[in-house]
């Protein structure tokens, strides 16, 4: 018989063996290295937004994964959203549906807890594409030499952050969600492990009293051979203004003497207009003449988990002045009670789901891909260019266009 329930004490040391043998890459070997992964759980475990659930099977630990309790801000409007991570199954307990189980739970929790969606990190985006989960923004990396980033901010407002900014940091944070679309507000273990790593850095931008935009970074070691040579590694650039945007980016210039690149992870696609010179120090060509600035990863995945809860949160969201009625069909063959066909009446942008009856067109699509559009990570005339999305009378693409079109495309910066 099987049982999905919160870990209690007695259950972190088999937690670890788990999550040990899941994830060798993470070199949890020694007694040490066990007790820090075990401490750490627990520690994430005490933030209230944060619960360690297991399935456990006639009584014994199958299987972990991680829930989170997001706040999303979608398109303008707050919303709770469900986050799942560090998966993992007994090493001889494998394809046994196991994952299938806690995926199962998962998406049931937050649902019957009102969250229209769900989010997470893939081990593999294929997986979890075909469990309805759609693609994201991509990540971008970019290797800077920090001469080629502008030094004409106001660096000496550049301070470094300490615990006593801690509300400052936030307070910060939260602006700039309000700002855009798609961030997770931050929890209190993430702002705990911003200033208490002994890895971390901080650097903020203060402007009339505010703190204005901050960077959290880590220096990473070319080699063991000189420790003179190192990289800085940029974990997070927030900023409100385009004066704290230059200021961080002196600062940052500033670094030429000791730093040989930064390492800049960013979903912003038009970055490379800040650099004097973009290219990431690899001699490729891409035909004809294409210089290789950046690499690019597909991460973050979202879910739709209830159509008509989206709806609702976001009933005071203009769907682009549009004024029709659409029927959306879902297909979900994994979660079924997902799939199937809502009326949706818009009238000059404010959607309202309809009662049965006639409609004006209708939208196909699998569920992974409607996330996706929900979200604003694609567009509708995408996706029918791609076949990846049919409509009953093309003479609408132009109006269903319009009720999805988000000129700001979904950002996270939450790690989980």
């Amino acid at each position: 018989m099987r049982e999905i329930r919160p870990l209690r004490q007695e259950d972190w040391n088999d937690y670890v063996k788990i999550s040990m043998n899941a994830y060798p890459g993470m070199r949890v070997n020694t007694a040490v290295e066990q007790d820090r992964l075990r401490n750490r759980g627990q520690r994430m475990n005490a933030d209230p937004t944060i619960t360690f659930y297991g399935l456990f099977e006639n009584g014994a630990l199958r299987g972990v994964m991680r829930l989170h309790d997001f706040t999303m801000r979608l398109h303008g409007v707050d919303l709770s959203a469900g986050g799942v991570g560090a998966v993992a199954v007994d090493l001889y307990h494998k394809k046994r549906r196991i994952a299938y189980d806690l995926i199962q739970f998962f998406l049931d929790h937050y649902r019957e807890r009102g969250a229209p969606l769900a989010v997470l990190y893939p081990f593999r985006p294929d997986f979890y594409r075909e469990m309805g989960f759609g693609y994201g923004r991509k990540m971008n990396r970019y290797r800077i030499k920090p001469a080629d980033l502008s030094g004409d901010g106001r660096r000496e407002n550049v301070v470094p952050l300490t615990n006593r900014d801690r509300h400052a940091l936030v307070a910060c944070y939260n602006r700039f969600m309000a700002q855009n679309n798609g961030l997770m507000a931050l929890s209190d273990f993430a702002v705990h492990t911003f200033f208490h790593s002994p890895k971390l850095r901080l650097a903020g931008y203060w402007q009339d009293g505010l703190l204005r935009g901050y960077l959290v970074f880590r220096f990473e070691p070319l080699g063991e051979d000189n420790f003179l040579r190192n990289d800085l590694v940029v974990r997070h650039l927030v900023y409100e203004t385009p004066e704290a945007l230059r200021g961080l980016l002196a600062f940052l210039h500033s670094q030429a003497d000791q730093i040989e690149r930064i390492i800049l992870h960013t979903q912003e696609e038009d970055f490379h207009l800040l650099l004097a010179d973009p290219r990431n120090g690899r001699a490729a060509l891409m035909p004809s003449v294409y210089h290789e600035t950046n690499t690019q990863g597909t991460g973050i995945m979202y879910r739709l988990i209830d159509l008509p809860r989206y709806f609702a949160l976001l009933r005071e969201r203009d769907f682009g002045g549009q004024t029709v009625r659409l029927r959306v069909t879902l297909a979900d063959s994994f979660y079924p009670v997902n799939a199937g066909s809502w009326l949706v009446d818009f009238a000059d942008g404010r959607a309202r789901l309809g009662e049965s009856g006639d409609y004006d067109v209708e939208i196909r699509l699998d569920v992974a891909e409607f996330s996706s559009l929900a979200v604003g990570a694609t567009d509708f005339r995408r996706l029918m260019t791609y076949g990846l999305a049919a409509i009953s009378d093309r003479q609408y693409i132009d109006t269903v266009q319009r009720l999805f079109y988000t000129e700001k495309k979904p950002l996270c910066m939450t790690a989980f």
